[in-house]
């Protein structure tokens, strides 16, 4: 699944384009490294986002199109 996608089905970040404008700043890294939207996220992987002074960083423990409001916190850990 692209990285823009899953922060948006994740609920990580509320919509796709914000996503995608995240990713073209450099706010986000997947395992350490800046990341384009078009990025493959699989299960494993770490994905730091930097929303102004604050930085989350989550682990992706699942990879699903669709997901409810309720079971969105299986998709990742955090860290």
């Amino acid at each position: 699944m692209r990285l823009d996608k899953y922060l948006k089905v994740s609920r990580l970040i509320k919509r796709r384009t914000v996503a995608n404008e995240a990713c073209d700043a450099g706010r986000v890294l997947v395992n350490d490294k800046p990341a384009k939207a078009s990025v493959q996220v699989k299960m494993g992987d770490t994905i730091e986002i930097q929303f102004g002074s604050k930085n989350v960083k989550v682990e992706v423990l699942d990879v699903k199109e669709t997901v409810k409001k309720e079971d969105v916190e299986s998709m990742y850990k955090y860290l």
